[in-house]
């Protein structure tokens, strides 16, 4: 069985599963979960906990034996076992399918993998896994569903805000679940249960976002032009190289102009879209983005990306960063935001 890292406490309440894997990309709802199912482990009488670390030259026999190898002093245990890489080779696999086959008697087996791709969650052993018992996802908060984390992580400490706070709160802290946790702790600190005021909690909260430069295209596809400038000054401010935030905003270009000239060809702009291996989100927001541009204005821009790389590469004179604001703004020329602007010959 495979639920969300949310959907964990309702179902430890119905009872504990004899095995968890808990995976993700989110390193704090995967670090909460995991305490819960420990913590439900110790309160059911599974007192000793056997921890074992999956790293290079790990002996997986020891895996397959600590769970059978109760102590004298307790007759539940949980067996801890983490695989930092989320890579367990073939002698891990094959243990962890066997592991998954016969779970030992009076314990509870919780493994902790991080991330994991498609393959990975396609495999036999990780399938094998999730037949046995419960595999737990901490997926990553959607930027569009913080402000409701943020207030559901208020009203767990009897503090609640209006939505300009909520969503003030989630814009200081993007794409940093953590420090976002840390957040919402200050502010219990700081104040007494019930409403927190709009300037009380601008003065607490820091500006600790982070971005990501993959979501980028997101941010073009969406048309979301503060948002995209926002994001390019946090990436900047953070150092990331301008040749991969380049690739982010150009790849967007290619693509659009690839499916462009497809549905020109007669193709229907689903199949355009797969051959162009628009996936999952992206599909539902490139219709729009679409509309917005025609080939000439996603060739002048792919024209213009070229420059930019010239510049990066110190051939042109420029900056690199404005260049790079004005490629992303002119891939999005319909916004209501007031943010304007084309790409300089």
């Amino acid at each position: 069985m495979r639920i969300d890292s949310e959907q964990l406490p309702r179902q430890l309440k119905r009872g504990l599963a004899p095995l968890y894997v808990v995976y993700g990309e989110e390193l704090l709802l995967a670090l909460e979960a995991a305490d819960r199912i420990r913590a439900a482990a110790a309160a059911a009488g599974h007192e000793e906990r056997k921890v074992l670390i999956a790293e290079a030259g790990f002996d997986w026999n020891e895996a397959l034996a600590a769970g059978a190898n109760l102590s004298l002093f307790a007759s539940k245990r949980l067996l801890d076992l983490r695989i930092p890489s989320g890579k367990p080779g073939k002698e891990g696999a094959e243990a962890l399918a066997q592991l998954a086959r016969s779970l030992p008697e009076d314990t509870i087996v919780l493994i902790g993998l991080p991330e994991l791709d498609r393959q990975a969650l396609a495999s036999a052993w990780f399938e094998a896994l999730e037949r046995a018992g419960v595999a737990v996802h901490a997926a990553a908060v959607a930027r569009e569903r913080l402000p409701q984390w943020i207030g559901q992580r208020l009203a767990a400490q009897d503090q609640h805000a209006s939505e300009e706070t909520l969503h003030f709160v989630a814009q200081r802290v993007e794409g940093n679940l953590m420090a976002a946790h840390q957040e919402v702790m200050k502010l219990a600190l700081l104040f007494p249960p019930g409403e927190l005021q709009f300037e009380d909690v601008k003065n607490a909260v820091l500006d600790v976002a982070r971005f990501d430069v993959f979501e980028l295209g997101p941010a073009i596809l969406r048309g979301e032009r503060a948002h995209f400038v926002r994001m390019l000054d946090g990436l900047r401010a953070e150092g990331v190289a301008p040749p991969l935030v380049l690739w982010a905003i150009a790849e967007e270009a290619r693509v659009m102009a690839r499916i462009k000239r497809l549905v020109a060809r007669g193709a229907p702009l689903p199949h355009a879209m797969r051959e162009a291996r628009v996936w999952g989100p992206r599909q539902q927001w490139m219709p729009k983005a679409l509309e917005r541009l025609d080939q000439a204005s996603l060739l002048e821009a792919l024209a213009a990306a070229a420059e930019v790389d010239r510049i990066i590469k110190g051939l042109s004179e420029g900056d690199a960063w404005d260049a790079l604001l004005r490629l992303g703004l002119a891939l999005m020329p319909e916004a209501n935001d007031g943010i304007g602007g084309r790409i300089s010959a």
